[in-house]
């Protein structure tokens, strides 16, 4: 493919998911799947389009004065300088003539003169003169907020509830490359096994500190793999691997996964039970209930039973006191995927937290009723705001004084995390910067 019609790709990407809210993950693997995309092609696809939407405040802060203006301009114009210029600035390996070239030639091709000769000068001006300096933000947290693409009222949020250093280390972290991390089928190959058949066809792998089943892939395109399509590994952050390494499982359990979809988590329950036991899964809605199923049997594994269900009124399916484990994975702000996917930081309201927590509250209320005494419940989210987080459930505790914090979960924490950033009472927050994973919460309380 041409650079040419790859820049005209990573615009039509970068336009949907900034203007209409499209999923950069889901429409950036769509399009490489579509097109066939060569490993190298890809590769630059991807580059361009998640570190335009990591950069995207600061590049439209550096180019203020040059865009200043323009007072009416098109969205796809916008995003065809946020590319271009994030390629000038943060890439080396196209020379900043080429990017214009193209640039303009995709302004004249999707605009007219005008858009082209605006563009053309817009990017010659970043060429000679630079971009403008963050420095000249007076206010720390608004400088930052802007040096690494956050929103203000985010970073506001985050001073005040960890501090300055742990907020700028997660804002600085969220703006790097996130290593695919995978986990291993046990049942049916070791870790050491499928890691040296991946070094064997040259892989570039390191084990992961928070699961015996884990390893990151530091180079290599593991999703073409045949010990991936044939259902020896899967894609996991290391982070949701620890859930269930946390859940203290054995054999022959009962136990109920109250919001499964994707299934990385209830897979991964499975085989930490060797298979034995009986694992209900529920999900709101029946598709991805579906993908539970079908990522069980890629793996074969065949003591889940995923259905639909709303796990807020999970009560007229089950009998009190049903399950010996629980999984809460609540639907969450997910600010702590970001590396991921960046364009959440954008959609997001704080308000939306809010929200979110009377949700988690009610499946909180409504599952713990299902749990026999003696039994463990594990709440986590894929978030880093304590609202969401040791809020609930200190909400949760105090509300009901039969649970309380397992007192051997901090014991059996991976020997890797000897002095956690985030361990508190209520359970262990994950920074995305400690670890190299996303953000993430967990906590396992017991019920007396």
């Amino acid at each position: 493919m041409s650079k040419y019609a790859l820049r005209e790709t990573a615009l039509h990407l970068l336009t949907r998911i900034g203007e209409q809210g499209g999923f950069s993950h889901v429409l950036l693997n769509r399009e490489i799947t579509k097109q066939n995309f060569s490993r190298q092609d890809g590769g630059l696809l991807t580059e361009i389009v998640y570190g335009t939407l990591q950069r995207r405040d600061l590049i439209d802060y550096s180019i203020q004065p040059y865009t200043a203006k323009q007072k009416k301009m098109k969205p796809w114009v916008r995003w065809l300088l946020y590319m271009s210029v994030y390629q000038m600035v943060f890439l080396e390996r196209v020379p900043d003539h080429a990017i214009i070239h193209e640039a303009v030639e995709i302004a004249k091709k999707r605009g007219h003169k005008g858009i082209a000769s605006f563009t053309n000068g817009v990017l010659r001006n970043v060429q000679r003169k630079g971009v403008q300096d963050v420095n000249n933000i007076e206010d720390p947290v608004k400088r930052l907020a802007v040096e690494t693409s956050h929103p203000d009222w985010l970073v506001r949020r985050w001073v005040d509830q960890y501090g300055w250093d742990i907020t700028q280390a997660m804002c600085e972290a969220n703006n790097h490359h996130l290593p695919m991390s995978v986990r291993v089928q046990p049942l049916r190959i070791s870790r050491q096994e499928a890691m040296e058949k991946l070094q064997n066809d040259g892989f570039e792998l390191e084990e992961s500190p928070l699961s015996p089943q884990g390893f990151l892939i530091r180079s290599g395109a593991v999703l073409k793999h045949p010990l991936f399509t044939e259902g020896y590994l899967t894609v996991q952050d290391q982070s949701s691997m620890l859930v269930a390494e946390m859940m203290d499982l054995s054999e022959g359990m009962t136990v109920l996964d109250a919001c499964s979809a994707p299934g990385g988590k209830t897979t991964h329950i499975a085989e930490k039970m060797s298979d034995r036991g009986e694992i209900t899964a529920y999900d709101l809605h029946e598709k991805k209930a579906k993908l539970v199923n079908e990522k069980a049997e890629k793996l074969k594994l065949t003591s889940i039973t995923a259905g639909q269900a709303d796990s807020r009124t999970i009560s007229s399916l089950h009998k009190q006191e049903t399950f010996d484990r629980i999984l809460l994975d609540a639907p969450c702000s997910g600010l702590g995927v970001l590396r991921g996917k960046p364009d959440i930081k954008y959609h997001k309201k704080e308000e939306d937290i809010f929200n979110l927590r009377n949700i988690q509250d009610d499946l909180l209320e409504e599952v713990s009723a299902l749990l026999k005494p003696g039994g463990k419940l594990i709440y986590s989210t894929c978030t880093v705001d304590r609202h969401e987080n040791e809020e609930a459930v200190r909400h949760f505790l105090s509300n009901h004084p039969e649970f309380k914090l397992d007192p051997s979960f901090k014991e059996e924490l991976p020997s890797s995390m000897q002095e956690p950033l985030g361990l508190s009472e209520y359970g262990l927050q994950l920074f995305p910067q400690e670890w190299d994973t996303d953000g993430f919460f967990l906590t396992r309380l017991v019920k007396q």
